[in-house]
């Protein structure tokens, strides 16, 4: 399955998220923040299929007369809130597990760039993607709907990751597209230490920023049992060691690493999540958004 294409389990699951901006309260309108989104809005959007929680008020009765099949009608009201999705495109985001060579941290990052759109669309929120790879950043500045959605999905079906970023030099082309009041969402693997520089910068500024760091099994669980390669994709360097030998030492400095990476984030004030490339790409989203993240 393509990492966006979304299983039917995730989207159940999604139906029950919402993306909440920590300043909701600064915000205007109905709900956690004004949107574009279903209800009373000022002006009718589109039809779609009903949904389960969907107000019955909602459903166009004339027209399931006629299709003998259940419709609502979408509403727009503008949003002051506008999601952007950062994803880490650098060359250690295509690293994958032994056990699934054919599924990487990118991809998951990718998978979890989708569930994020798919749960502002059905809010009616605009949503936009900064994709920082070797060649320089790809920048879709937010737009709503369907057609918004899947334009932006195309473009990220043709990446892939590669090279080195350089945060430091193309945080002027996109951190001043990002409003005060936007939702930022950091996809990475977190061991760029320019990545998460620019992830303070943005915090600093005031930015509403969430982080989710995206890791392997193998980095997790270190199955290595017998002589292995270590590369690092992105310097060059090689260790050629014993698994077995080399697993507690790895295990405890990987521990020391996170550790290290949460408190930083923490003392920014930064949401933050975890999320392991074997278990469900919606796990981190609702990590940050049902229970408030840690913090």
């Amino acid at each position: 399955m393509s990492p966006l294409a979304l299983p039917p389990d995730m989207r159940s699951r999604l139906r029950r998220l919402s993306l909440v901006p920590r300043r909701a309260t600064t915000l205007t309108g109905a709900g956690a923040h004004a949107s574009r989104n279903r209800g009373g809005g000022l002006e009718f959007a589109q039809y779609r299929a009903y949904e389960r929680g969907d107000d019955l008020r909602q459903v166009d009765w004339k027209l399931y007369a006629r299709s003998d099949r259940f419709f609502v009608r979408d509403a727009e009201r503008e949003s002051p809130l506008a999601l952007w999705i950062v994803i880490d495109a650098s060359a250690s985001m295509a690293q994958t597990d032994v056990a699934r060579p054919d599924w990487s941290r990118f991809d998951a990052a990718r998978r979890i760039a989708a569930g994020l759109m798919e749960i502002a669309l059905r809010q009616g929120d605009r949503f936009g993607v900064v994709v920082e790879a070797g060649d320089g950043p790809l920048i879709i500045e937010p737009g709503a709907g369907p057609r918004h959605r899947d334009q932006v999905l195309l473009a990220l079906g043709r990446l892939h990751a590669g090279g080195v970023g350089s945060w430091a030099r193309d945080m002027a082309a996109f951190g001043g597209k990002m409003g005060r009041s936007d939702l930022i969402v950091l996809l990475t693997d977190g061991f760029d230490e320019g990545c998460i520089d620019a992830a303070e910068q943005l915090a600093r500024s005031g930015r509403d920023l969430c982080l989710i760091q995206i890791l392997t099994a193998d980095e997790r669980d270190f199955p290595f049992d017998h002589g292995h390669r270590f590369r690092d994709v992105e310097g060059g360097a090689e260790v050629l060691g014993d698994g077995r030998a080399m697993r507690d030492d790895f295990l405890a400095r990987f521990a020391e690493a996170r550790a290290a990476l949460d408190a930083r984030l923490d003392a920014l004030g930064v949401r933050h999540a975890a999320h392991f490339i074997d278990q469900p790409a919606d796990q981190p989203i609702r990590d940050l958004f049902r229970t408030g993240g840690r913090r």
